[in-house]
């Protein structure tokens, strides 16, 4: 086991990016795929490990993603987004939106959400939230954006899709 510095001050990293990326690797999530429309209805969309709930009034989750991303600068301009929570058999989603390739929606699944603020996928979700913007915020070489959830769509039969240590997993039916 490798021991870090304790002590860091505001704004001096005291830890290897890559001994906090080891760390961060062994820390199971759910996996999402973030999307939007750009001004010229270009759907947007990117694989997204970093969701996760803020509050439950207003109901508020947010999202981080890359500041040079193509789908940040739509959900900016948008000042709208969906977020797509992948089901355990969307691997393949997961992967093709992580790719960068610039055709992943001429080769996913999806159709507009209720209140159309991105492309929803699904066939590859479990779960789909419309969000309004309330607030983003630079962090390093990402932006945390802070959605107000508008409406959701959830299909209760199918189980999330995990990302950790590298690798995709089903959710493990675990009775204790």
């Amino acid at each position: 086991m490798t021991t870090l510095p304790v002590g860091a001050t505001a704004g001096t990293p005291m830890v290897a990016a890559s001994d906090y990326r080891a760390m961060m690797a062994k820390f199971p999530s759910g996996v999402s795929v973030v999307t939007a429309y750009a001004p010229d209805g270009t759907p947007r969309g990117m694989t997204c490990s970093a969701v996760c709930s803020v509050t439950l009034e207003p109901p508020t989750l947010l999202a981080c993603l890359r500041n040079d991303s193509p789908t940040l600068a739509a959900v900016l301009a948008a000042r709208a987004f969906t977020v797509n929570l992948l089901h355990e058999r969307a691997r393949s989603a997961a992967v093709l939106f992580g790719s960068g390739d610039p055709g992943r929606f001429d080769r996913a699944e999806w159709s507009r959400t209720a209140m159309d603020s991105g492309p929803g996928l699904f066939a590859d979700a479990h779960a789909v939230a419309d969000c309004h913007v309330a607030a983003a915020h630079r962090i390093g070489s990402h932006t945390v954006v802070f959605g107000e959830v508008q409406h959701i769509t959830l299909d209760p039969t199918r189980r999330p899709l995990l990302y950790g240590m590298r690798e995709y997993a089903a959710w493990p039916l675990i009775h204790l």
